[in-house]
């Protein structure tokens, strides 16, 4: 199964839209993206009970909800959380260009009903062929524009302009899940081109690790491994300000794992007291906006 780690984070956001009626991350749109392929997912995940849970006992679906609430779901739908509040508030403010980065099988593109909100996504070609294959299948509507590229390689920034992105206008990015699979050159170098392209005001946001590390992390680093999507890096918060800095860019604002599960999981919480959800620990955001120099 191609790009195993993507639709992963969509079959998360997919079960957790079916299976709860009071949502951390509603996302309606996930599970008719995958398609065939969700109970391929689920399937695999019920075989994997004893690596995610070593102690659990219990029926294959009662294993699968703590496999998606404990592991899974955590980080993906802390993440989309947070970004996508981001997103609204920087719309209040004026910002009119949504820039999806290594877009795998985000739905953003599909649930935007903003027509005056041009929406970009990035990733590899093969990537964004395979969804634009799945969006089809599915019968969905897609508003996203797709910009086939590497962003490991700095040339993206110009397929991005030459598909309509105006780098005078401010914009909004979303780099989701990004830091994790980047070296620290490489991570900067994209941060920096992004910088290069940004009118002031502009806003990105993203997730990175800490230098601590939790049980979930060290499993999550295993499957991406596995995956042939081993994880390069870890940061600290001084570190990660530095580098926004030097690229141009301010911190805004910051959550770490406490403040992720109090401002978006206590409702779900409150109303699932047997299988709650918290964020994972060795995980911080950051909204951070492009400084006048």
């Amino acid at each position: 199964m191609n790009n195993l780690t993507a639709k992963i984070s969509c079959f998360a956001r997919a079960y957790h839209h079916r299976e709860n009626k009071i949502q951390i991350f509603s996302d309606d749109k996930a599970f008719l993206l995958l398609g065939k392929e969700y109970d391929m997912i689920a399937q695999n995940m019920k075989q994997g009970v004893s690596f995610f849970l070593p102690e659990f006992k219990g029926t294959a679906e009662e294993g699968l909800r703590l496999i998606v609430n404990k592991q899974l779901s955590p980080s993906v739908l802390g993440r989309s959380a947070f970004c996508e509040e981001m997103l609204q508030s920087e719309k209040r403010l004026g910002c009119r260009q949504h820039v999806v980065f290594a877009a795998g099988y985000d739905t953003f593109g599909v649930r935007n009903d903003d027509e005056s909100l041009s929406v970009y996504e990035l990733d590899l070609p093969e990537v964004l062929w395979d969804k634009v294959e799945k969006i089809k299948e599915a019968g969905l509507e897609d508003c996203a524009v797709k910009v086939p590229c590497n962003l490991v390689e700095s040339t993206w920034t110009q397929k991005l302009l030459e598909k309509g992105y105006n780098p005078g206008r401010k914009a909004f990015g979303s780099l989701l899940g990004i830091s994790y699979y980047l070296n620290e050159q490489d991570f900067k170098l994209l941060i920096e081109n992004i910088g290069k392209i940004m009118a002031e005001g502009s806003a990105i946001c993203f997730d990175f690790p800490l230098r601590e590390e939790s049980r979930e992390a060290r499993i999550n680093r295993t499957l991406a491994k596995g995956a042939g999507e081993e994880m390069k890096a870890a940061y600290s918060y001084g570190e990660i300000e530095k580098l926004l800095s030097e690229c141009g860019f301010i911190i805004y604002e910051y959550l770490d794992d406490d403040a992720v599960t109090e401002r978006f999981f206590s409702e779900y919480n409150l109303h699932n007291p047997e299988c709650t959800v918290t964020a994972p620990k060795g995980v911080g955001y950051v909204l951070a906006v492009r400084k006048q120099y």
